[in-house]
């Protein structure tokens, strides 16, 4: 019964993130900066956008419930803390300050955070290790387009 409990507080917790990372962008991907924006070829239609995050953090959270049950140690909680910023204040910088440089150094700072939660507890959660892995290939899709961004405007 533990495990359903970890696995709402972490939805509770990733959604949240979600929301004030909403709030911070103020409608950026509809302003006339980010539209007008030079994107890369393989950027998707915004609908994928709220799909993709809505599978990850579902997926997230059920992969932390598990760690955090095998695991409730600080490391995992900072590293879970550190994850939450770096994904909330990207929206901010990248959308809102329109700082397409810092956003692509926060975005590969969480790229590697998640990647670090991949490497560090497969041995751990073994299978249950796939859970991270569609946060992991957006954060690289992801890191791919704000690099896009950058370097073509």
């Amino acid at each position: 019964m533990k495990l359903f409990k970890y696995i709402n507080l972490f939805l509770i917790i990733n959604f949240a993130a979600l929301a004030i990372g909403s709030w911070l962008m103020d409608n950026g991907p509809q302003t006339s900066w980010y539209t007008s924006l030079n994107k890369a070829p393989w950027t998707p239609p915004g609908w994928v956008f709220g799909a993709a995050w809505t599978t990850i953090m579902v997926c997230f959270s059920i992969y932390m419930a598990f760690l955090y049950k095998l695991l409730a140690s600080p490391k995992v909680i900072i590293l879970f803390s550190i994850q939450f910023a770096l994904n909330v204040v990207w929206n901010y910088v990248f959308f809102n300050q329109h700082l397409v440089a810092l956003g692509l150094a926060v975005i590969l700072a969480l790229t590697l955070v998640v990647a670090f939660f991949l490497l560090s507890f497969r041995k751990e959660l073994k299978l249950k290790s796939v859970l991270i892995l569609p946060y992991f290939i957006w954060l690289c899709i992801a890191t791919s387009l704000n690099a896009y961004i950058l370097f073509y405007n």
